[in-house]
Formats: structure tokens, sequence, C-alpha cells
């Protein structure tokens, strides 16, 4: 079936011209429908390459050279396809999760005027994902980096006749540019270094240099800038919680579920070079440690329901570089796949409950939806127990591996992370608690028009559901009587660094403390739990209204730490003051002036000497003999 491999990331290409150039000649159900089989078929695909994948003890990568891109002396550069466990896996959820979203999106979009615009969109973003994780090397990432930079603009400024939409779509595209850059001056010195770009090369020549070579420490510290632009870590993350302007079928495909994880499988791609580099792992554990706490604490008082998933995708993300720093890089992934489907669950069930509510998405406004929306509230009710890290649920697992790296590492880690997922456990039940508990605090005419989504919606939900149930068995721990399956598949890719370190990250914590730390940590859970119930269950401490008096945390909380109103005044406000200052006394005054006077200079020239144009044979001739005269006697006395 390998053969076969170019046509997964062909197909959503195929389905977005097709949308662009002839979805306003069909009915929006054959551009749904086309749209969501051309991503629903490379799903396909990929199963049909995973399964014999798996069957073979740690697989070799599989390399599909398509056609050759550079070749200019010793350097070659071919459009080559790299089928191994990390992109694999990848595809899996770029194309699964991606396949119920358009689905889902036929629904939430039905009524939309730019339906066929916005399928194209999801296709050419699913294309540009997947060039991403699919090539062999690190230029053909950069066209998939660059492009889903491009994809994640069109749709978070998608209702482009809104302004405040137009700009959240431009500050993430700015945002996100100060990353890119670092990213790209990372791969001109990677080329420096290996004189390649192809992942191969540079893994196996890799292993024969020093740790803390300070070209590699360099190289990751510009890679891991790129993934702090894409992944939204401090200090380039309030990109993300704006983004939520885009349509919410948006921020569950790009902004939980694929785009935002792509600085997280950079790393993991280059997993050996991180190891090679301590100094920049020990940055990457700090930030994302710092992001995670950062943003649940903002998480806590936030009372638009996308606002509080997009801080709580931030923090998760922070936990998966947290992991990365620590090197357990596939405690990193596993938690990225659980997220994946357990948040892509919580943003689709916020629009539904935004879909019932006619648009409204304030918690205050909320309540008592349980009994309106069954479908929504059962599934919603089990993305928020696996994101809380709760037994036998997705996010249990995998939180619980990144937990367990911390305390190996230090026991204070283990601590701070803990507290992580005790405030996301707080504000994620309190979100549920304040929409679907007590009773309604709407408006009349939104209760009266209260109603379940359509099944186009609920489908996808009922899915994502069931994987948050089940994706953590992947890598059940051996302590609970599991294989460790994902850490024993992933063994090829991380093999360099295997050879480098020589040692499992988890050997030296035994059954006893395993129990202990996931026993300890479950129960501060449950109780974080409890307390939120008892708090906002029926109707209790119904958050104030922006008007109303705050306490200084509960307004700083609320006002995400005036980051914002910070970068305005330090970055934003100088650049433009600067750029005003520069245009009006060296454009107006110097430059324009300069411009201006040359071609008022030209006018009146010509206007003097058209007078010279008479019409008279004469003084034509007259003229003449005068030029001739002047051109002797210059001659005579220059000579």
């Amino acid at each position: 079936m390998e053969k076969f491999a170019w046509l997964i990331p062909a197909l959503p290409l195929i389905g977005f011209l097709f949308s662009i150039f002839f979805g306003k000649k069909v009915s929006k159900t054959v551009v749904a429908s086309v749209a969501s089989i051309f991503v629903l078929i490379p799903f396909i695909l990929t199963v049909a390459i995973f399964i014999p994948f798996i069957s073979v003890a740690e697989a070799e990568a599989i390399r599909i050279p398509l056609l050759e891109w550079i070749n200019i002396g010793k350097l070659t550069v071919n459009y080559s396809i790299q089928l191994d466990q990390l992109s694999l896996m990848m595809m899996l959820v770029i194309t699964g999760v991606g396949f119920l979203i358009h689905v889902y999106s036929a629904g939430y979009m039905h009524d939309d005027d730019g339906f066929h615009r916005f399928f194209a969109y999801l296709n050419l973003f699913i294309f540009f994902m997947l060039v991403l994780v699919m090539g062999s090397n690190f230029l053909m990432l950069f066209i998939g980096w660059e492009g889903v930079g491009l994809c994640s603009y069109l749709l978070i400024g998608f209702w482009y006749k809104n302004m405040d939409y137009n700009k959240a779509a431009n500050k993430a595209f700015i945002m996100n540019r100060i990353g890119d850059l670092g990213l790209l001056l990372g791969i001109f010195l990677i080329y420096l270094r290996f004189s390649s770009f192809e992942y191969s090369r540079i893994a196996y020549e890799a292993i024969d240099i020093a740790i803390g070579d300070p070209i590699i420490t360099t190289i990751t510290i510009l890679l891991f800038i790129g993934a702090i632009g894409k992944s939204a870590q401090l200090p380039l993350f309030t990109w993300l919680p704006d983004a939520m302007a885009g349509p919410t079928p948006v921020s569950a495909l790009i902004h939980a579920a694929t785009m935002v994880t792509a600085g997280v499988y950079l790393i993991i791609r280059t997993n050996i070079l991180f190891t090679l580099a301590p100094f920049t792992q020990e940055i990457i554990m700090f930030v994302g440690l710092a992001t995670a706490l950062f943003a649940a604490t903002i998480g806590l008082k936030q009372n638009d329901i996308k606002k509080v998933l997009a801080y709580s995708t931030v923090s998760q993300l922070g936990y998966m570089f947290f992991a990365l720093g620590l090197g357990a890089y596939t405690a990193a992934y596993f938690h990225l796949f659980t997220h994946a489907f357990f948040k892509a669950l919580l943003f689709l069930g916020s629009g539904s409950v935004i879909h019932a509510m006619s648009g409204e998405q304030d918690l205050r406004k909320m309540g008592g939806l349980k009994k309106a929306l069954p479908i929504t509230h059962a599934t919603f009710l089990i993305g928020t127990i696996a994101i809380a890290g709760l037994p036998p649920l997705a996010g249990f697992f995998s939180k619980d591996q990144i937990l367990a790296s911390a305390f190996a590492h230090h026991p204070v880690l283990w601590i701070m992370g803990v507290l992580g997922a005790l405030m996301t456990a707080f504000y994620m039940f309190r979100l549920y608690y304040l929409a679907f508990h007590g009773s309604f605090r709407g408006t009349h005419e939104q209760e009266h028009h209260l109603h379940e989504s359509p099944k186009t919606m609920t489908f996808p939900l009922v899915i994502l559901a069931v994987m948050s149930v089940i994706a953590g068995f992947v890598n059940v721990p051996e302590v609970l009587g599991g294989g460790h399956w994902l850490d024993n598949f992933f063994t090829p890719l991380l093999a360099g660094t295997t050879l480098i370190l020589e040692e499992n990250v988890h050997a030296h914590l035994s059954h006893t403390v395993e129990y202990i730390l996931m026993g300890s940590s479950v129960l501060a859970v449950l109780a974080v739990i409890f307390y939120a119930r008892i708090r906002y269950k029926n109707n209790g401490h119904v958050p104030a209204e922006d008007s109303e008096p705050m306490s200084f945390l509960e307004r700083l909380l609320s006002k995400k730490y005036y980051v914002d109103e910070l970068y305005d005044s330090i970055v934003s406000n100088p650049v433009v003051k600067g750029a005003g200052l520069l245009y009006n006394y060296i454009e107006v005054n110097f430059i324009d002036r300069i411009v201006n006077g040359v071609g008022q200079l030209v006018v009146l020239s010509s206007r003097t000497a058209r007078f010279m144009q008479t019409g008279n044979v004469g003084f034509y001739i007259f003229a003449m003999v005068i030029g001739a005269l002047v051109i002797l006697a210059a001659n005579t006395f220059l000579h």
C-alpha cells in the first residue's frame, strides 16, 4: 500500500480545488460530501499502511521519493515521503479527527454563505498538515509549516466582515512569523552543519556529536523558537485565545488537535538533536511548565466557553513541552494523541452548546442545558473527565506518564505538574457545571429555542467520546498490567537518543512509588472536582458581570494578567507611533517633497520650453544656425 501513500496528501488538495472552483455551482451537500470523502479515503489508506507496519517489530522508516526538487552542486532535495512510527501516528490523528470535524462542519456551517469556501480551507489545511508530517526533510516540513499558518489565517478570519476577527487573524499570522524566523534560521544552520536537510542523514551523523556541542545547542534553541510560535508557548501564546474568533470547527481542528501540536512534532522528530543539547532541554522544560501553570490560572476566571478551552489548550501544550524538556518524548506524543480526541470533543461540544444558544458563548448566560442537550451533555462530560485525568479515561494515562517522568527528574517538578492538573480539573468542571447544571440564566427566547444539534454534529461527538475513553489504552503502564505499547512502538524513532543516554527514564521508579503517585494525584483531582461541584452546580457563585466589583486577583486573572495590554504598550504602540513619525517627517516632509519637487520641476520646465515651439519656420532655421555656431565655438575654444 505504500506506493499509494502520495494519494494521502493529494486527495485533500483535490478536494480544495473542487470546492474553490465548483463549490458555488453544486449543492452544499455535494461540497460537504466531496470534502469529507477526500479526507476519509486518506484515513483509510493510512490505516491500510499502518496495520502491516505495526506487525513488524521495530520496523524501519519507509522513504518514497516522488519528484526531484533542487539539484544544485552538492545540494539535492526531493519531494519525498517518510513513513515511520511518528508520521503514521500523526497521519491517523490528522485524517481521523479531520474527517469527523468535516462531518460536524456540514451541520454547523450549513446556513453560512461561505460554506464552500470554508470546506475549501479545511481541505487545504489537511493537505498542508499532511505535507508537514509526511515529508522526509526539513524543507518539506517548512512548506507544510507555512501552509498551515496560511490556512490558520484564512480560517480565523473566515468571517472577514467583522474587523475584530480580522485583527485576530492578523495577530495569529504575525506572532507565528516570529517563531517561523527562528525555525528558518535553525534549518539554515542544520544545512551548514550536516550538509543535508534529510532527517535520516542528520540522525545518523548526530550520533557521533558530543553532548553540549555549541552548534547543536544553537540549532535546537532556534527550532524551539519556531515551536514556541506555532504551539503557543510563553511568550508567544496570546494569539491562540484570540483565534477563537474563527468558527468552532476551526478551533477543534487547528487549535486543539493538529496545527498547534506541530511544535511538539518538530521536537520529537529531531529528538536526537535535543538530547545532545541538555541546556535547551532545561529551557523547554521550564518554559513548558511555566506555560502550563500560567495558562491554567487564567482559565480559572474566563467566562467565554471557548476562551476557557483555548487557555486549556495552551496549558495542555505546556504539559507536552514539559515532557519534551524532561526527555520523555513518548510521553509528550502520548499526551498529544489523547489530547487530540478529548479537546476536539470539548471544542465541538462547545460548538453544539453555542449552536443551541443562538450564538451565545458567555457561561454566565447558560445553565440547565443538561435536559435540552442530552447527547452534547453526556459527551461533554466524558471529555471533561478525560482532560481532568481520571481513570480509566485517556487523559489519565498520558498525564500519569508525564508526571512519572517529572517525579523521576525531581519531586518538586511532580508537585508543580500536579498543581497544573488540579487547576485543569477545577476550571473544566466549573465550565461543565455552569453550562449544564442549575437553572437557565439566558433570555426567554434562547430558552424557547434550545434544542439538540443535528446528527451530523452529534455523530462526531459520540465517536470522539468513545476515543476519549479508549485512546489511553495504547500505552498502559506495566504497573497497571500493560506493556507500554507506544514506548515499544517508538523504539526505532528514539534509537539515537537511547544510544546517547543508555538509560530508561522510568527505570528507577518502583511500582510502589508509581501507585502512590497515581493514587495521590487522582484523590487530589477528585477533591477539586467535588469542590467545583459544591461551588457551581446549583447556580452558586455564578461569575460576576464585568461591570461588577472584583477583587484584585479576580480582575487580574479575568484580564489575563494584562499581557495583551503589556504587549501593546511595549511592542505594538511604539512600532505604530514610530511608523507614524517616520511617515510624517521622513515620508511626507522629505521623500514626498523630493518626488513632488522633481515632478513640479518637469512641469515648470516643460511649460517654459513649450514657448520655443512657435511653428515659425524662420525661427527654427535661426535656432539651428545659432546651435551650429555654438557647437563650432565650443570645439574651437575647447581644443
